[in-house]
């Protein structure tokens, strides 16, 4: 269930994995790289796609953003490569459209986001992504701001139940934080070994299914990170930046992120109803995007024989139209956000 390719049986705990870009073919395809034109990589990571665009036409340009500050250390290399067309920034591809301008680029000819966790982030103990190495309890990609371990040990049980039930689709949501809030009076968690071994007590593993803490590590991880509502601030950022004709290409791998971005390709192609629909005198907005893809593109047998992370990835993507950028979405926006229970609002849950 992790992301970036890490879906379940396929080292998802946390197992050393060989970072291998997913549907790198595919991408490229539904970017049209081998036409000249600036691109922007929103998630950089080991630079797979970044390098398969640059070599795609000798005259493109690509703009990568990463969030982690290893991912952009270890891009120094690629950058020496390709001199000038590739810039390195760091950042969130949440403002993808904000770093282009600073870098002189008021609209680019193609966005590509992969979503999620990195293979080189799970392979990293210290970072607290993964449980089978025993590291700090962290998952920050950033390094900065409240790490997991704060939100494990200073969450209410209702939030926490919230975060392993809605972000990381773990069943015995309620099981789990009811154990977790018992265990910290005793002593705060520290480690990520810890949690695992906690979980593990609690939700038994199938044969040959993924580890029992896999889903709420899950949860955690997009909870500090706020993966989903960066993914729809992006969603938007490059509506706002492609010119008429960019494109927009997005893979990603679990459920929740697929239908925060089935549901925007749907609303700004037109094929999801509006308010005009309840409302007929009210003239439906203009599409902003014509869909590339009909349903999502999966990888092929060779693919995910070759590299079984790749089982559980979804490629989507859509064509910039000339209307203007439309105002973010609510619905989107809420699909990313925890519901308000009672007890996060000073009441009983």
């Amino acid at each position: 269930m992790m992301g970036r390719g890490d879906g379940p049986g396929a080292g998802a705990a946390g197992g050393p994995t060989r970072h291998v870009p997913v549907l790198l073919a595919e991408v490229c395809t539904a970017l049209d790289a081998a036409s000249s034109g600036t691109y922007v990589d929103g998630t950089f990571g080991a630079g797979g796609y970044t390098r398969a665009i640059l070599d795609a036409n000798s005259k493109n340009i690509v703009l990568a953003i990463d969030r982690d500050p290893d991912a952009i250390a270890g891009g120094e290399a690629l950058v020496a490569r390709y001199k000038r067309r590739l810039t390195l920034v760091h950042g969130r591809f949440g403002q993808l459209d904000e770093i282009a301008r600073a870098q002189g680029h008021e609209s680019v000819d193609g966005v590509v986001l992969d979503i999620g966790v990195s293979s080189m982030q799970l392979d990293e103990a210290e970072r607290g992504f993964s449980f089978r190495g025993d590291g700090p309890l962290d998952m920050r990609m950033e390094r900065e701001g409240p790490s997991a371990a704060d939100l494990v040990n200073e969450s209410s049980e209702a939030e926490l139940a919230d975060i392993f039930y809605h972000y990381g689709e773990e069943r015995r949501s309620r099981a789990v934080a009811r154990a977790i809030v018992e265990a910290r009076r005793r002593k705060a968690f520290e480690t990520t070994g810890q949690l695992a071994e906690l979980v593990a007590s609690l939700i038994r593993q199938e044969p040959g299914g993924i580890h029992p803490a896999t889903r709420v590590f899950q949860g955690l991880r997009i909870a500090v990170n706020d993966e989903l509502g960066e993914l729809v601030r992006a969603l938007h950022a490059a509506e706002r930046i492609l010119k008429p004709g960019g494109r927009l290409v997005v893979v990603t791998f679990h459920s929740l992120e697929d239908r925060i971005v089935k549901q925007f390709f749907a609303t700004r192609t037109g094929r999801s109803p509006g308010a005009s629909r309840h409302l007929p005198g009210l003239a439906a907005p203009e599409p902003t995007f014509e869909a590339i893809t009909r349903g999502p593109v999966l990888p092929g047998d060779e693919e995910t024989a070759r590299n079984p992370r790749a089982r559980s990835a979804k490629l989507r993507a859509g064509s910039r139209t000339q209307a203007p950028a439309q105002e973010p979405l609510s619905a989107i926006t809420m699909l990313a956000e925890l519901p308000q229970t009672a007890d996060k609002r000073g009441g009983r849950r």
